[in-house]
C-alpha cells in the first residue's frame, strides 16, 4: 500500500478519522491540564579546609585538597541515604532532593537540589536541606572526636535559587498522548475500511455468475421432469435453384400400312 492509497483510505473513511483525531487533541488538552508542573530549585555548597589546616597561607580556598572531595563524597551519600530522608521529613520536608558532587567539577562542590510542585515549599525546602547539610558535616566529624579548629567547614557558593519550572515530564505526555490518539484514529479507520472490503468480498462471492443464473430455469425443469422446450433454430437464407422445363412425352410411332 503506496502513500497514495493510504491518502485515499484516508478519505474514503473520514468518518471514523476525524473523531479520532478530534478525541486526541481533547486527550493532549487534559494531560496539558491535568498533569500538574514541577519546579525545581538548585544550590551550590563548597568544602573548605579546617582553620588549622588554612593558617600557612590564610586562604582556605587555596588549599583544597583532594581528601575534600572524598569528604564531599561522603556527606551527599550521607544526604541521600534512608536515615536523612526520615529525619527531614520529621523536619517538614516534604518534596524530593538529592545531593551530588557537581558535574564537572575540580574541587569539592555539591549540588543541592530539591523538587516538587508548590514553588514556595521548594525554595524553602532547599534552604532546610543546605541548613542540614552543614550540620550533618559537623556531626559527622563529632563523631570522630575531631576538635573544632581542625574540622572540615563548608560555605555558600551559589545561594538556593528560585524555583523554575521543568516541563520536560510534561511534554513527554502530551507526546505520548498526541501519538497514543492518533495511532489508535489511524489503526480504527484501517480497521474500517478493512471489514468494507471483507464484506465486499463476501457479497461478491454469495451472488452466482451470470452464466449460471441465465442456465438456472433450464437446469430447474429438467430435474422436476419437465421436458425442456428446444432451442429455437436460427432463420437461414434460402437459396432459389432455377427450375428446368419439363418435355413432354411424345405419341408412340404407328406401324405402316402394308404392316400386318
Amino acid at each position: 500500500m503506496d502513500l497514495a492509497e493510504i491518502f485515499r483510505v484516508m478519505c474514503r473513511r473520514w468518518y471514523v478519522l476525524v473523531p479520532g483525531l478530534l478525541l486526541t487533541a481533547g486527550l493532549t488538552v487534559g494531560a496539558w491540564l491535568l498533569v500538574p508542573v514541577s519546579y525545581e530549585s538548585q544550590s551550590t555548597v563548597a568544602m573548605l579546609n579546617s582553620r588549622k589546616g588554612a593558617e600557612a597561607d590564610g586562604n582556605p580556598f587555596l588549599s583544597m585538597e583532594p581528601s575534600l572531595t572524598g569528604m564531599a563524597d561522603s556527606l551527599a551519600r550521607n544526604i541521600n541515604s534512608d536515615a536523612s530522608v526520615a529525619e527531614l521529613k520529621a523536619k517538614g520536608m516534604r518534596e524530593k532532593y538529592e545531593a551530588k558532587i557537581a558535574d564537572n567539577a575540580q574541587g569539592p562542590l555539591l549540588w543541592l537540589t530539591v523538587t516538587g510542585r508548590d514553588r514556595d515549599a521548594v525554595l524553602a525546602g532547599n534552604k532546610t536541606l543546605m541548613a542540614f547539610t552543614a550540620q550533618r558535616l559537623k556531626d559527622l566529624q563529632a563523631d570522630q572526636s575531631v576538635s573544632p579548629d581542625a574540622m572540615i567547614r563548608i560555605t555558600t557558593i551559589v545561594p538556593p535559587q528560585d524555583p523554575e519550572p521543568q516541563l520536560k515530564s510534561k511534554v513527554q505526555y502530551l507526546v505520548m498522548a498526541a501519538g497514543l490518539g492518533l495511532v489508535l484514529s489511524l489503526v480504527a479507520t484501517f480497521f474500517a475500511e478493512a471489514r468494507r472490503r471483507a464484506k465486499d468480498r463476501a457479497r461478491a462471492a454469495a451472488e452466482p455468475p451470470a452464466e449460471a443464473a441465465e442456465a438456472g430455469p433450464d437446469a430447474d425443469a429438467v430435474e422436476d421432469g419437465e421436458k425442456a422446450a428446444p432451442p429455437q433454430q436460427l432463420d437461414q437464407p434460402t437459396v432459389q435453384l432455377p427450375v428446368l422445363p419439363v418435355s413432354e412425352p411424345r405419341p408412340a410411332k404407328r406401324p405402316p400400312s402394308w404392316a400386318k
